[in-house]
């Protein structure tokens, strides 16, 4: 089912069941969509540009959380977070931080990295890869921490 026929089955759901947060959270991702749809592509969104709708609605979404918590507004900051797990429901399974640097270890040694001037090899094919299984932030972070070690 493509990502715009299931925003909009679970939106009539939500609305039934009288949810707030989350039909806010649709109707905003639903508008992402539409938004898509009347920018002249005069084609379907395929699986990467759904993808990326949403994995920017969830950075959005992270980075008001942080502001909020960090300017004592937390009731603020808790309906980011809601909207957040929304959000998440239809991302893929994020990766754990040991799976992560398990794959970039293994990629490190397909390229033949031998130190952190090698960041350029490694941080595009783990992007890649990864695009959407872990955050870009961690990923790097875990480039960075292997490559020095060598």
């Amino acid at each position: 089912m493509a990502l715009k026929d299931q925003i909009n089955n679970d939106l009539t759901a939500s609305m039934k069941s009288g949810d707030r947060i989350r039909t806010e959270t649709l109707r905003s991702l639903r508008a992402l969509v539409l938004d898509f749809e009347k920018s002249g592509a005069d084609r379907a969104m395929t699986a990467d540009e759904e993808l990326k709708l949403l994995l920017s609605a969830a950075k959005k979404r992270k980075e008001a959380m942080e502001l909020f918590a960090a300017n004592n507004r937390p009731e603020l900051a808790e309906k980011e977070k809601a909207e957040l797990e929304v959000i998440s429901a239809y991302l893929p399974q994020q990766m754990s931080r040991g799976e992560v640097e398990k794959r970039i270890a293994e990629v490190i040694a397909e390229v033949g990295a031998k130190g952190p001037a090698d960041t350029n090899k490694v941080i595009p094919v783990v992007m890649k890869e990864l695009k959407g299984k872990a955050e870009g932030k961690l990923i790097q972070e875990v480039v960075k921490e292997k490559l020095a070690q060598l």
